[in-house]
């Protein structure tokens, strides 16, 4: 099998040379972003603001827009063209601050050539955007601070990291406490064979280095993150049929998730928690992930994990939290995360894109 380094500069070869534009992906991945779930005009209003010549090189497969970013510090992982560094660029405000980093020196040197334009398309005095060339499993050697960002983000580029777990390690030791990593990625049904991760494209294409959505769970716990709240799903069309039939019986989905960073001794502890409608954009209702549509003045009892998040979160302020007196019943000795499975919310939601195969044009 390939080492790390050999899979690295594959990867930046594949994005840094090979591909001219989102459409050249033998995959849907990069065009599943919107029939993901409903999304607020804010972000629709942002991305479309982005430089056309930014959007062009595009490669993400998901919408990893959380709400409540202004006056934020956000760090985006795998920057690539600088798409999303820029749509966050207008979300966070000019209190706010976006760091993009990537390992593909070619796309960082692209990105950088945009940074005036948005700030005078955004009328700020200065310039909220910074773009680093480095890679995701060492943010301390590309400067970025530990216990500095409100929040991490990324598109669809984890997928091509051969090491996840220095990854999310990262991204967690860079967190505040009660910083949110919010990503979208490719997952697989299963574990991938390691005949498919020695081949070149299908890790360019994410399928070589796709995680099974499992694995997700017991790597984030690993690290001391919370159980991942899975927020949309979609599924992803092999246009290619020679990856088709590479992939044999592995398919895919893209999965936005959302991972906390909670106090090193939270109090767990189930709770009735009301939401005041005073996030941005979600007056009557906010839907949290999947699995939690908390509507204004209404009560809700969550799990006391899920407590601790939005007391520690960003989110603290626009939640009435009743703590109830009674321990966190754990009925089951073993947790079932079947309402986190993306291929099942994807079937749910019906959310695939289905196109010609982009290498018949």
């Amino acid at each position: 099998m390939a080492t790390c380094e050999d899979v690295r500069e594959s990867v930046k070869n594949y994005y840094g040379s090979r591909l001219e534009c989102s459409a050249d992906l033998q995959t849907s991945a990069a065009s599943c972003s919107f029939s993901c779930s409903s999304v607020p005009r804010s972000v629709t209003d942002a991305l479309s603001l982005v430089h056309p010549e930014v959007t062009k090189r595009f490669f993400g497969c998901g919408l990893p827009f959380p709400a409540k970013l202004e006056g934020c510090r956000v760090l985006d992982l795998g920057s690539g063209s600088g798409r999303d560094c820029y749509a966050f660029s207008k979300l966070v405000g000019p209190s706010g601050h976006v760091t993009g980093i990537d390992m593909t020196e070619a796309l960082i040197a692209a990105s950088r050539q945009y940074i005036e334009y948005h700030q005078k398309k955004f009328g700020y005095e200065k310039p909220n955007v910074t773009f680093v060339q480095g890679y995701m499993e060492k943010l301390s050697e590309a400067g970025v601070q530990s216990d500095s960002m409100d929040v991490v983000l990324s598109n669809c580029v984890i997928c091509l990291c051969p090491d996840k777990k220095a990854v999310l390690q990262q991204a967690y030791n860079v967190l505040k406490e009660g910083g949110e990593l919010y990503f979208s990625d490719m997952y697989a049904s299963k574990v991938i064979p390691d005949h498919m991760k020695g081949d070149a494209v299908l890790w360019g294409e994410g399928m070589g280095g796709s995680l099974f959505w499992q694995d997700l769970i017991s790597l984030a716990h690993s690290i001391g993150f919370s159980t991942p709240h899975l927020v949309a799903a979609s599924h992803i069309v092999i246009h290619n049929c020679e990856l088709k039939a590479k992939a044999g019986d592995v398919s895919y989905a893209s999965g936005t998730y959302r991972l906390f960073k909670l106090p090193k001794s939270p109090v767990v502890s189930e709770a009735t928690v009301t939401y005041k409608g005073t996030v941005p954009n979600f007056p009557d209702q906010l839907d949290f992930d999947s699995s939690h549509s908390l509507k204004k003045d209404v009560a809700v009892q969550v799990n006391g994990e899920m407590a601790a998040i939005l007391q520690s979160s960003r989110f603290s302020p626009d939640f009435v939290i009743q703590t109830l007196d009674r321990p966190e019943s754990g009925s089951e000795s073993t947790p079932q995360y079947c309402h986190l499975n993306p291929f099942l919310l994807a079937d749910k939601l019906g959310s695939s894109v289905r196109q010609c195969s982009k290498t018949s044009k």
